[in-house]
């Protein structure tokens, strides 16, 4: 809480994760339900003293201010699972190359190395072209590109403590294998790893959008912030607000995780103390 960037970050994903919870409550009026008698019409629209369209409507007269509120559910959605697939496949695989190093070691890294050598947007296309474009691929292929940094990092953190006083100690004393990874290196080794997760889950948020913009991932009529931004650019002079206002929500929802992910490694780095 001392750090005023971390703090903001912490705040504004709260209210992420607030209007995600609670997005049938917040929003005014179903965000797929088409009403061609309202369409584009601009933010904050006033019929006989009310707004019913905070944000406006887009070309079928759909509401933008409840899309856009379910659009956050889609998004943390995104984030959670893809990061999730990162964790798991990218620890296993750090794990097993840092603890028993020699061949292993090096088929892992080049593996790894493979996949560092495509830009991860790039190699995210190429996953979706092959599975199919949908959301449920795009996530998958999200959570695979972002394997390798979280493999890399388990290893070089394993590498680093593996010689340490305590760990000799532990296999002096008979622990297993499980033991020694489990119980005795991973929770010496775990907060860069809580720092990564959330620089990437921003990413995920990022890279699911940039998909959807090239139509890799949602696909209309969903509300996902990326999809919404490519099915507005016939109207970037027109209607404005159909590009705003979903931009604006991914930029401040990568914001808050980068800030909040800012925050947590001061607050875990036992050297800035």
């Amino acid at each position: 809480m001392k750090n005023r960037a971390g703090k903001l970050g912490l705040i504004l994903i709260m209210l992420i994760v607030f209007m995600a919870i609670f997005a049938p409550i917040i929003a005014p009026f179903d965000p797929v339900a088409q009403d061609l008698t309202k369409r584009l019409i601009p933010p904050i629209w006033d019929n006989n003293g009310l707004w019913p369209h905070l944000l406006g409507t887009d070309d079928f007269g759909r509401d933008i201010f409840s899309r856009i509120i379910y659009g956050s559910r889609i998004s943390l959605n995104i984030g959670v699972i893809s990061v999730g697939i990162s964790l798991f496949f990218g620890l296993t695989m750090g794990i097993i190359a840092g603890y028993y190093g020699g061949v292993i070691d090096n088929i892992i890294m080049r593996l790894i190395d493979i996949m560092l050598a495509v830009p991860s947007i790039m190699l995210a296309i190429v996953i979706v072209a092959i599975l199919g474009p949908s959301l449920n691929n795009a996530i998958i292929a999200i959570g695979i590109v972002g394997i390798p940094v979280y493999a890399r990092l388990i290893r070089a953190s394993l590498i680093d403590i593996k010689e340490n006083e305590y760990v000799v100690a532990s296999k002096l004393n008979g622990a297993g294998t499980l033991r020694m990874i489990f119980y005795v290196m991973l929770p010496n080794c775990i907060n860069p790893i809580i720092v990564q997760s959330t620089m990437g889950f921003a990413s995920a948020v990022l890279e699911a959008a940039g998909l959807s913009f090239l139509s890799l991932g949602a696909k209309p009529p969903t509300p996902e912030w990326g999809a919404m931004l490519a099915s507005s650019m016939d109207f970037i002079v027109t209607a404005p607000w159909l590009i705003v206002y979903p931009g604006l929500a991914i930029f401040i929802t990568v914001m808050a995780f980068n800030l909040a992910g800012d925050g947590l490694m001061d607050m875990l780095n036992p050297k800035g103390k």
